[in-house]
């Protein structure tokens, strides 16, 4: 038996291979014709030199094998290929579907549904799928670009022609044909820890900016500074809270560019018959608390109309001769300019951050060179050194350029068709992000453009950014496709509204999970398999995990007309589930389908469950942390949830976040509030809690009692409690403990039945009778009478001669009942 090859630096290394175990379940595998191998960073992997996990290298006749405790490789030393290069995934996913091969390309018959709608069959790698660059133009789904997830246990990430970091800046790889650059996770059904690996290698979702977690507005609109501020001010008299203005291409010049330069979609000069001071009107808006992002079409350079040409050509050295300084991201010197002097100059007028709407391809002058990578990089970091210079974080807002893209946040799915298809495709493909590391897109809620109008959509797609990760309401230049609520009939219009608001008051939720992404490496929105691998997590595509406490199901299509209610099909984890808005408790471990009235999506606290947001009737300023909390709490079992908060006025390191730490001990009855020595909201700011009581037995809170603190208990809508708590005595040093406790605490409360059903047939637009016999039958058998109620044939009317279908239930009324019945 020949020797095998030793594990040096990290690495197993032939005359044209390289095999590099980065960690238990990741290997990079290299094969160079030259025998030279990449070691600069790539776009996807600034860190290779990881500590070196548990391997066994050996060789069996002419097989080189490694293997950790993840996978088994085996390699025959030569060109790649499926015969000689295979990896077996070991542990948890026991199907031979977890044998990767190299080059295999086979596939899996298509499901029905798959069929019916046209789909191409589904690849055997069970590629869960990642993210993709753009939506421009797709009125509904588009495939995805890969994930490090699996559903058959494995992932290949392609490494090989990505672009490398070179003296701090993009280059081309040096061309290679059949070099190959390879990472395949082999991390089972673990999909958290294919994420986390990921991470490792490719770097941290960085922190954004607390002010990025409120409302975005965003319109395609020939606004004037006066027309802008107008519609603040009728905002802000609505009681609607923004945080980041995005001004779209028409703050410069468009209409007005002599065709001899070309169009007007790049520019970089301030219409001043719109905006008279751009300075002023900035300045303004920062006064408001909203912070600024202009739109930026980058492709056609500078030309000699702009007023920052001639200060471009001196910063090249070149003549300002009327001819374009060309947009090259291929040169350092034009980038260098770019950034120092073409933005920087704008920046100084007031801009915060810019939106890089780049639509011009991948190509640049020098191949392998895309300048989407380019301006995603550069502008972020630039950004990042101008703001902590102000005592703020950086931020960009651009699209997704592929692996490694989430660390240039925020990002810009693109223009959006205004329609039910276009809805359903963003929850799944927010979710989706999550395999790829990309957890903050920012959609644009409600759709750019075409479609119809549709006040439940509209409705329905608010109701969603709300429980997106980036808030931005958003709508082309039509004089009819704003998305103001008030241009809205009711019930969409105080909806929109209200869930405006609920989105500031979520922020200190948020901004925990803000942190919670860039410290552990778990996005915002996941999909549901990250926690269950059961078919169920993986058939249900359109709800996601909302951070550590929720699931949520956006309602993606509209509500049937027999019910008038929407639909949400939701998979439910194993134990306890309180919706927030409803005060319903389901059982886990089962997939359930269900119906919402208007006033909201299904958004379910786990047991044990907390979610802090701002108080009712408090400041919505997303930029501060809150003077008074509320929390949500989930009933079924002991939780423990620590709320994290920069210092007043600071941005902080991760490390240096105050920590608030928030204990349900069910089992024990109480609830303990542990105060931070330092109080987040200054020195002198004492701090207002309540509580929101979900899924608990209200008549149990009769014994409640407070250490520290003066408590009230008042009953709130649908059976739910609030507890609001005055605290009484405040330690000089030290941290301090409010504990509520209460024989309540170990409850759970059980869903009221008949007045559900009763409110659900009251708003079913069917037949009384029809309503008065499923009554009678739910009342005679409860959860047996689903049986009968699903065999309930037609007939004549006996008021009438004419056939009516007034005892003949739709299969969607027959689901409707059935979640009241099986709740729990």
């Amino acid at each position: 038996m020949t020797k095998a090859p030793e594990l040096v630096d990290g690495s197993i290394t032939g005359e044209n291979y390289r095999i590099t175990p980065l960690t238990p379940r990741v290997v990079r595998l290299e094969w160079s014709p030259s025998g030279r191998f990449e070691d600069r960073p790539s776009t996807f992997a600034l860190h290779r030199d990881l500590p070196v996990p548990d391997v066994h290298v050996a060789r069996e006749t002419n097989r080189l094998l490694v293997l950790t405790d993840a996978f088994r490789l085996e390699y025959d030393e030569g060109p790649f290929s499926p015969s000689g290069l295979r990896l077996d995934v070991l542990g948890g996913v026991s199907t031979y579907h977890s044998v990767w091969r190299y080059g295999q390309d086979l596939s899996l018959p298509a499901d029905v549904e798959a069929r019916r709608r046209g789909r191409p069959e589904r690849p055997l790698d069970g590629n869960l799928g990642g993210a993709a660059r753009t939506v421009d133009l797709a009125d509904g789904e588009i495939p995805l670009e890969p994930g490090v997830n699996s559903a058959v246990g494995y992932a290949v990430i392609d490494d090989s022609g990505s672009m490398v970091f070179e003296d701090g800046r993009l280059v081309a790889r040096d061309a290679e044909d059949g070099a190959l650059d390879l990472y395949v996770f082999a991390a089972g059904r673990d999909h958290v820890a294919a994420v986390r690996d990921y991470f490792a290698i490719s770097g941290a979702q960085p922190l954004l900016p607390r002010w990025a977690l409120g409302n975005w507005w965003s319109r395609y609109h020939r606004y004037s500074e006066a027309s802008y501020l107008g519609l603040l001010d009728r905002f802000d008299e609505a009681g609607i809270p923004f945080s980041v203005a995005v001004i779209d291409m028409d703050w410069h010049l468009v209409d007005d560019v002599d065709p001899a330069h070309g169009s007007g979609w790049t520019g970089y000069t301030w219409n001043r018959e719109l905006f008279p001071d751009p300075a002023r009107f900035q300045r303004e808006l920062h006064e408001r608390g909203l912070h600024v992002t202009l739109n930026d079409h980058p492709a056609d350079g500078v030309r000699a109309f702009e007023e920052p040409y001639e200060a471009m050509c001196r910063a090249l050295g070149r003549e300002a001769d009327g001819t374009p300084v060309v947009f090259d991201p291929t040169d350092p010197e034009f980038m260098r300019a770019s950034m120092e002097v073409l933005h920087r100059g704008l920046e100084e007028l007031g801009t915060d951050f810019w939106w890089i709407d780049w639509q011009s391809g991948p190509t640049s002058n020098v191949p392998g060179v895309d300048p989407l990578w380019v301006l995603n990089h550069a502008h972020f970091t630039d950004n990042e050194r101008q703001a902590a210079a102000h005592g703020d974080r950086g931020l960009t807002f651009s699209r997704y350029a592929g692996p490694g893209s989430h660390r240039y946040p925020v990002g810009f799915s693109g223009d959006s068709i205004i329609s039910w298809d276009s809805l359903a495709f963003q929850p799944r493909f927010t979710a989706s992000g999550a395999n790829i590391g990309y957890g903050w897109w920012s959609h644009d809620i409600g759709g750019h453009m075409g479609g119809v109008r549709d006040d439940e959509l509209a409705m329905r797609w608010v109701q969603f950014g709300v429980f997106s990760p980036i808030m931005r309401l958003h709508s082309s230049n039509s004089p009819f496709g704003g998305k103001e609520p008030w241009r809205f009939t009711e019930p969409a219009r105080g909806v929109m509204r209200e869930q405006l608001r609920l989105r500031h008051r979520l922020v200190p939720y948020l901004h925990t999970m803000n942190r919670r992404a860039h410290v552990e490496g778990r996005s915002l929105v996941e999909p549901v398999y990250f926690e269950d691998t059961s078919p169920g997590a993986y058939a249900q595509r359109d709800e996601y995990l909302f951070g550590s406490e929720l699931l949520v199901a956006p309602i993606v299509r509209p509500a049937a007309a027999d019910v008038a209610r929407g639909r949400a099909d939701v998979h439910l984890p194993a134990g306890r589930w309180v919706d927030a808005f409803t005060g319903w408790a389901y059982t886990g471990g089962r997939s359930v389908r269900m119906f919402r009235d208007a006033a909201s999506i299904p958004v379910l606290v786990r047991a044990g469950g907390i979610v802090p947001l701002v108080a009712e009737g408090e400041d919505l300023d997303a930029s501060r942390n809150p003077r008074a909390l509320e929390l949500w709490v989930g009933a079924g079992a002991d939780g423990d949830f620590t709320l994290c908060e920069e210092p007043e006025g600071e941005v902080a390191a991760p490390e240096d976040w105050i920590a608030t730490r928030i204990v349900l001990d069910a089992t024990d009855g109480a609830l303990r509030i542990e105060l931070p020595e330092r109080s987040p909201v200054g020195e002198d700011g004492a701090r207002r809690w309540s509580l929101r009581l979900l899924g608990f037995d209200p008549a149990a809170f009769g014994d409640l009692v407070a250490d520290g603190a003066e408590v009230s208990v008042r009953p709130a809508e649908r059976g739910t409690l609030l507890v609001e708590v005055v605290p009484t005595t405040v330690a000089d040093t030290g941290a301090r403990v409010l504990e509520l406790r209460s024989a309540g605490f170990a409850s759970t409360g059980t869903n009221e039945v008949a007045p559900a059903l009763e409110e659900l047939l009251n708003g079913a637009q069917v037949g009384y009778l029809l309503k008065e016999r499923i009554q009678h039958a739910v009342t005679e058998h409860g959860v047996g009478a689903l049986s009968s109620i699903g065999s309930f044939g037609a007939g004549p009317s006996p008021f009438t001669q004419k056939p009516e279908d007034y005892d003949r239930p739709s299969e969607e009324l027959i689901a409707a009942v059935a979640e009241v019945l099986t709740a729990q």
